[in-house]
């Protein structure tokens, strides 16, 4: 039977790779590499670097692979989605069948860590679900976004004894400040926080976390979210491609 080993790469730093990361990419007989077009070629670019660096395996290949496109006219956001999930797992099933032999092993390097807002666990699921291929597969943690993020901004998570919510652009509003006192947000592409009307609230905002264009802004909303607009406009710009994270606090520790 083939194994599939999902392996979490940190966020954008090689230096991310835990040794356990590092382990399973020297078990696998094949690598797969996502490639995302040229705007996005420096994701491609990290992964190949973690491969050179890491990988000591002898006759191990590299595959690289298109990733598809996701089509957003004219559908909902959950049909858009789906429908992505699905041209992604016909492309992982062509994988597995094409480039894996019976009781080979072939890792998938997936960016941050498979368990939050990445797709590749689900994706897999409905590559089994064909059952055109058998296998099996184990998954692999990696530094998230959000580690990364804190790290950077040299600040805890939380606030003593409160809750975290981790949530989307799409569903701030819901949330933050009404029901949350620290929200981390990803997947805001509509930069939701500049909506967001509290004179209380702090934002710690991280993009290209772990890489060489890292650019980090902190303070008091209200004072850096047009800043923060700006830099993430001119930064998407110059690399034609963004990755950015942000917490939204208020409040303080031991507050009665």
């Amino acid at each position: 039977m083939r194994n599939v080993l999902i392996v979490g790469i940190g966020a954008g730093n090689p230096e991310h790779m835990t040794v356990q990361a590092i382990n399973a990419l020297n078990k696998a007989s094949v690598l797969f590499i996502p490639t995302k077009g040229d705007a996005k070629a420096q994701l491609a670019d990290i992964r190949r670097e973690i491969v050179s660096r890491y990988v000591t395996r002898p006759h191990s290949r590299v595959v690289e692979f298109k990733v598809p496109v996701r089509q957003v006219a004219d559908r909902s956001y959950h049909r858009s989605v789906d429908d992505w999930h699905a041209a992604i797992a016909t492309a992982y099933e062509r994988l597995l069948v094409e480039e894996l032999d019976d009781n080979q092993t072939g890792a998938f390097l997936v960016w941050g860590d498979p368990m939050l807002y990445d797709s590749t666990i689900r994706i897999i699921e409905r590559v089994r679900a064909l059952a055109t291929v058998a296998f099996d597969y184990s998954v692999v943690p990696g530094i998230t976004s959000i580690q990364a993020l804190a790290a950077s901004h040299r600040i805890p998570l939380n606030l003593v004894g409160k809750p975290v919510e981790i949530t989307t652009g799409r569903r701030l509003a819901e949330s933050f400040p009404q029901k949350s006192e620290t929200a981390v947000v990803m997947l805001d592409g509509e930069q939701a926080f500049m909506k967001i009307d509290d004179p209380e609230a702090r934002i710690y905002w991280g993009a290209y976390l772990g890489t060489e264009q890292e650019i980090v802004i902190s303070g008091r909303l209200a004072d850096v979210k047009d800043d923060i607009l700006k830099t993430r406009a001119a930064a998407r710009a110059q690399h034609g491609w963004i990755m950015d994270i942000y917490l939204l606090q208020k409040g303080a520790d031991f507050e009665e």
